[in-house]
């Protein structure tokens, strides 16, 4: 596949994970207690952690040429 193609079909598989996810740690956030230890301690893990799965994706869209 060329490195365009790659780079497109990544970057809408990107845009929709993050769609996805975001929706996702919004619906969980709500259902945590209303303290704000707990919450602060939430969002910061999942402000973070959505780049942990992407990482695979963009290695192979800069794959090659």
């Amino acid at each position: 596949m060329p490195a365009r193609w790659r780079k497109l079909f990544g970057t809408g598989a990107i845009l929709a994970f993050m769609a996805a996810y975001i929706w996702a740690a919004a619906i969980v956030g709500d259902y945590l207690p209303r303290h704000w230890a707990i919450q602060l301690a939430y969002f910061v893990v999942a402000g973070t952690a959505w780049a942990a799965p992407l990482i695979p994706l963009v290695i192979w869209m800069n794959r090659g040429r």
